[in-house]
């Protein structure tokens, strides 16, 4: 396994944020719609405020990625973070959320910043093991229930 930085805008990251998006809207019972969503357009997940990163599975295939922007010059937001069906439960997402957290570091954030739909039980439960804890919401993300914070 391996995470990479990757151009957001490329068709491999394109297929993998589509692909989060088709699941996600299965997941949630209203559906989704990530232009109704908070933004992560390929331009906000690039240097030099913002990184986008895929994660590879032992044959070199795409099997996940998540993305990081700045908010302000001190807190980035992890966005669209996806592992496919298959890769997870082997411990990745632990490894591609520290990568992200890494990675928000590297761009001079000293405080994290994620939201999420409490559909997504396990991403919940991978967030507060991870440190993550809940704080009021700092957006205005309709498909959120739950605002995560956390130190880096």
């Amino acid at each position: 396994m391996r995470i990479e930085r990757a151009d957001a805008a490329s068709p491999e990251a394109l297929a993998l944020v589509n692909a989060y998006v088709a699941e996600v809207a299965a997941t949630f019972p209203t559906g989704f719609d990530p232009n109704a969503s908070v933004s992560a357009d390929p331009g906000e997940l690039t240097p030099p405020r913002g990184a986008f990163l895929v994660i590879r599975d032992e044959a070199g295939v795409a099997v996940g990625c998540g993305g990081v922007k700045l908010l302000d010059n001190s807190t980035a937001e992890i966005k669209r973070m996806w592992l496919a069906p298959a890769a997870r439960g082997r411990g990745m997402g632990r490894q591609l959320l520290t990568a992200l957290e890494e990675t928000a570091r590297a761009l001079g954030a000293t405080e994290g910043r994620l939201d999420t739909n409490e559909s997504l039980s396990a991403a919940v439960a991978l967030y507060l093991s991870a440190g993550w804890h809940e704080v009021t919401a700092y957006n205005d993300n309709s498909y959120a229930t739950h605002w995560f914070g956390k130190p880096l």
